[in-house]
């Protein structure tokens, strides 16, 4: 399958954005901004927990969203502080879940709030906005 996706943008120094078919496919090219964006910004602790946290946020707006098109982006809004978006068109928010054991889905979320020091979600007329906030360790 060939797919067409727009170059990332610069929103600004600090961050970036790029839209992308609703696909499974696209967690992994949410993975690859983040890892870029981590990398320009010298944020390479916080590189493993951002792309799996990207990777769940992206296959919930896959899963669960509705359209044919998501926008991803990563910002870093402080120094030590790097948060992960996902906006698609559906208005129904995610559950976080506890799963049991013997479920093999429903974790995303739960992934999501271990990993991160805080996540959301902005309903708007047109979607809703999934987000992450991830801190370096060190906080430096």
């Amino acid at each position: 399958m060939t797919t067409t996706t727009a170059r990332a943008t610069p929103i600004s120094a600090r961050g970036y954005s790029q839209t992308f078919p609703c696909v499974p496919e696209s967690a992994g090219l949410a993975r690859d901004l983040v890892t870029t964006a981590l990398r320009a910004w010298h944020l390479e602790t916080q590189l493993n927990e951002a792309a799996l946290v990207a990777t769940e946020l992206v296959a919930n707006a896959v899963q669960h969203g509705s359209g044919h098109y998501l926008v991803f982006s990563v910002e870093r809004p402080a120094h030590s502080r790097v948060r992960i978006h996902v906006t698609d068109q559906s208005c129904i928010q995610p559950t976080l879940r506890s799963p049991d054991e013997e479920e093999t889905k429903g974790r995303g979320l739960l992934l999501v709030s271990v990993l991160s020091v805080g996540w959301g979600t902005d309903v708007h007329t047109s979607g809703k906005t999934v987000w992450a906030e991830l801190m370096d360790e060190a906080g430096t």
